[in-house]
């Protein structure tokens, strides 16, 4: 296994530990929003990220590393949801969120070990702030797609946004850590 992966992997156990523990708390009471209310979700986290970078400080006490988990968190029960859509069912067991979870994980590390070694671990010599400014730019794309009610002419879709945003996250949580 690479260090890219042990690390990967290293961060995803934080944001599953998370997950599980509000399903625990709250159960599955994410299931009733819609895909554009998680999307605006992610973007706060990530515009609250940006903000923070920028002045330096945060009033509120937290801090980026815990957006980024959110963030990462987010994407997985958005992509929860495009697997589910037209189920209205809110409750969702704990087992099934996790084994949720985990299929949606194991299908963005793929995607993240491919465009890696493609792009020869370009993300390493990145800033911070760049993969929150793609991160951004990822969100203001699916806003789009939304608004033209999930059609795309040539780009890829929604769910593949999600994965990119979910990967960036999680090489900031790995850069972080």
């Amino acid at each position: 296994m690479s260090k890219t992966d042990q690390e990967y992997d290293a961060v995803v156990a934080k944001c599953k530990d998370i997950f599980s523990k509000k399903m625990r708390d709250y159960g599955s009471a994410w299931r009733i929003l819609r895909l554009p209310s998680l999307t605006d979700q992610i973007f706060i986290k990530a515009q609250r990220i940006q903000t923070l970078e920028e002045k330096g400080q945060s009033k509120v006490g937290e801090g980026i590393y815990n957006e980024y988990l959110g963030i990462v968190n987010y994407c997985i029960m958005a992509q929860i949801q495009i697997d589910l859509a037209g189920n209205k069912e809110v409750e969702l067991p704990l087992e099934v969120g996790e084994k949720l979870y985990d299929e949606k994980v194991e299908i963005t590390k793929s995607l993240m070990q491919r465009k890696n070694h493609d792009y020869g671990e370009a993300w390493r010599d990145m800033r911070l702030g760049s993969l929150t400014d793609l991160i951004l730019m990822k969100l203001y794309r699916i806003k789009q797609i939304e608004d033209n009610q999930g059609r795309t002419e040539i780009s890829e879709g929604i769910d593949a946004n999600y994965q990119d945003i979910m990967n960036y996250a999680l090489f900031a949580l790995i850069k972080l850590s």
